[in-house]
């Protein structure tokens, strides 16, 4: 199955954004890939406002989210991996959800399964009452 992240990412989004209330995603500015800025950044993260009045171009993608914004007045284009995603929320009242390891390791290629092996002999029928 696709990983969860995504979906739930977007619907957390949404549903903060419908009742009038500003989105903010806490990022792990250390996973390869995150470009962000890192003036900004405080102990490997960087919290970012991804409501729609303080970015444009937002794209919450299955792999990756990325959006324009403006810091000190300069006009910057942010890249996010999913991976590097650990919570989304409401500044107003901090409801949102935490993005757990598990939820994270949803993005690793699943483990491959051996084939079922075929029964030996005949197969058997058994009458259940």
């Amino acid at each position: 199955m696709a990983p969860n992240k995504p979906y739930l990412l977007r619907a957390f989004y949404e549903w903060i954004v419908d009742n009038d209330l500003t989105p903010h995603l806490v990022v792990d500015a250390t996973v390869p890939g995150t470009l962000v800025p890192q003036e900004h950044v405080r102990d490997g993260q960087i919290v970012l406002n991804i409501s729609p009045s303080a970015c444009g171009k937002l794209q919450l993608g299955n792999s990756d989210v990325t959006f324009d914004a403006r810091f000190g007045g300069v006009a910057r284009r942010l890249e996010v991996p999913l991976q590097a995603v650990l919570a989304i929320y409401a500044r107003e009242n901090g409801a949102g959800t935490i993005f757990s390891q598990e939820e994270g390791m949803d993005d690793l290629p699943p483990e491959p399964t051996p084939p079922p092996q075929p029964a030996k002999g005949r197969p058997q029928l058994k009458v259940v009452k």
